[in-house]
Parts: C-alpha cells; structure tokens; sequence
C-alpha cells in the first residue's frame, strides 16, 4: 500500500526555521522524484521544490525562486524520506504543506504557520 506521511509542521516566528519530513512506504523508493507543495486557502497549490532520483534521474535540485536559498530539499533513500529545510521562514510561507512522489501519489500534508 502506498502511503506517504508529512510531519514537522508547527508555528514558528518570523525569521525561524522548521524541517519538514515525507516518509514514503508502499514503491521503490530511490525510483522516484519528488516534490514539496504548498496551498494557502484561496490560492492554487505551488511546487516549493523537487529533488529527482539519482538513480532515473540525475540527482538534481530545483526550487520555486521564492524559496531558494531559504528552503533545501533533501533525501535519504535508505531512509525512504523526504526532507524540507526551512530557515528565514517569513509569513507569507504559511500554508499547508505537501509531499508527492512524482506527482503520482500524495500526502495529506502538514500545516506551517509563520507568525509572531
């Protein structure tokens, strides 16, 4: 059974840092790219960052240009998780967020809410 799980969220103040982690069971794993999303009500869902397999892929990273050098985007294959670095997190990066494994399968996400 597929299945991936998001957790790490919380309430953080300006300028803090929380780490997001998508762990996955149910496929192979290493096979597979994958993607941080986030959605605040009313708006369309965003691609935060990815990071694709090194094994059909080529290993790369790529970030939403909102986020980079802010967020890093992470994997431990042995692990079978995800990971999103977030560090300056600023209010407008409130919104829940969510893990997909090739944009074939989802989590239910976890909410991050940036506030003073």
């Amino acid at each position: 059974q597929v299945r991936l799980v998001e957790s790490g969220g919380g309430l953080v103040q300006p300028g803090g840092s929380l780490r997001l982690s998508c762990s996955a069971t149910g496929f192979v794993f290493d096979r597979f790219h994958f993607h941080w999303y986030r959605q605040s009500p009313g708006t369309q869902r965003e691609l935060v960052a990815s990071i694709y397999s090194s094994v059909t892929g080529d290993g790369n990273r790529e970030y939403v240009d909102s986020v980079r050098g802010r967020f890093t985007i992470d994997r431990d294959d042995a692990k079978r998780t995800v990971y999103l670095q977030m560090g300056s997190l600023k209010p407008e990066d409130t919104a829940r967020y969510y893990c997909s494994a090739d944009h074939k399968w989802w989590g239910q996400g976890t909410q991050v809410t940036v506030s003073s």
